[in-house]
């Protein structure tokens, strides 16, 4: 890796709750980012950011700004944003990674708006029909599962699918080490002959791509650590996400009622509780930050909108680790070595 320093965008306007979860979140990965030879650029309306920096007394110095007139809202088009809103904060962060003033562009705004914004500015990797976003899963083993597509595309052909287990497969190799992730095919059973027409169509496809694929995996597997990238369309995926992130509402829930039914419940509650902490915190999407945007000429994070200031500086440090991964290459070099054969 070069000793030039990094530059990390995030879009201080984006989500529920900004600008001040975006300041937090990028204070408290300030030490963590500044060891790895990063800095932050906040994009937004400087007078807001200086006001609530000084709110929460956050010092500014540490950071840079790139001002931006104009703030992309939940309710704005996806597909409407590079032609109406180009000196918004989003759009001004994806553009300098395009033109290389930024390594990496965080936000937790809207999501559809990041995707198409990313995909328009910056341009699909050669080979690459069809970005993704793919999210990790916490297992039983502690190794996570990489699941994609996570709600990027809805509706998805067998060669999709295919190029979502590749940019997969890199991805998670990068991030964990692991050099040849296992790929599963989510389906409703694990027999070859089971599943919808682009289903049936992926999975000769994925037997001969050269991945370490090892078949059908059905809803059960994403969480057992038996498989490391888990394939399937976006509808799919982002049903499956969302249940997923409402499990650990429920069992806070669930917990706290328990505890409310007498004094010893409350004792035993209570004497469980660092154990308790310690498995829900595995469970917990803060701890994952952002998702990626695989196939784009760039490296662009989408976090949730409800992004604690946690989740914020777990996005930032995820957007070094694929920045510094250089995983954008590495999924065209892939592609690139793939076509001449």
């Amino acid at each position: 890796m070069s000793n030039r320093r990094l530059v990390i965008g995030i879009d201080a306007m984006g989500g529920d709750h900004a600008p001040e979860n975006e300041l937090l979140g990028a204070y408290q990965a300030l030490e963590q980012l500044d060891k790895r030879n990063c800095s932050i650029r906040f994009f937004g309306q400087e007078n807001v950011i200086r006001q609530s920096a000084e709110k929460l007394n956050i010092p500014l110095e540490r950071f840079s700004i790139h001002h931006a007139d104009e703030t992309v809202t939940m309710h704005d088009e996806p597909s409407s944003i590079v032609k109406k809103k180009r000196t918004s904060s989003m759009y001004l962060g994806i553009e300098q990674v395009r033109v290389k003033e930024t390594d990496a562009f965080v936000s937790a705004g809207n999501t559809g708006a990041m995707m198409a914004t990313g995909t328009v500015v910056l341009g699909r990797i050669k080979g690459v029909s069809r970005p993704t976003i793919g999210t990790f899963f916490p297992t039983i083993t502690g190794t996570p599962t990489l699941l994609t597509d996570a709600g990027a595309n809805v509706d998805c052909k067998a060669r999709h699918l295919l190029e979502f287990a590749i940019m997969g497969s890199i991805y998670y190799s990068e991030v964990t080490g692991i050099e040849k992730p296992t790929v599963g095919l989510l389906n409703v059973g694990e027999e070859p002959t089971k599943g919808n027409e682009a289903v049936l169509e992926t999975y000769p496809l994925l037997q001969e791509s050269g991945l370490n694929f090892i078949g059908n995996v059905e809803g059960r597997d994403i969480m057992t650590g038996d498989v490391h990238v888990v394939v399937c369309d976006g509808f799919t995926g982002n049903i499956v996400l969302k249940f997923a992130e409402s499990i650990i509402t429920v069992l806070r829930g669930k917990i706290g009622g328990y505890a409310e039914r007498s004094t010893w419940n409350k004792i035993k509650v209570a004497t469980a509780l660092p154990t308790l902490r310690s498995v829900l915190k595995d469970m917990d999407y803060q701890q994952y930050g952002g998702v990626p945007l695989l196939g784009v000429n760039g490296t662009v994070i989408i976090g949730h909108g409800k992004s604690t200031p946690v989740a914020i500086k777990n996005m930032l440090i995820r957007a070094a680790d694929v920045a510094e991964a250089n995983i954008s290459g590495k999924i065209e070099t892939f592609l690139a070595k793939r076509s001449e054969h």
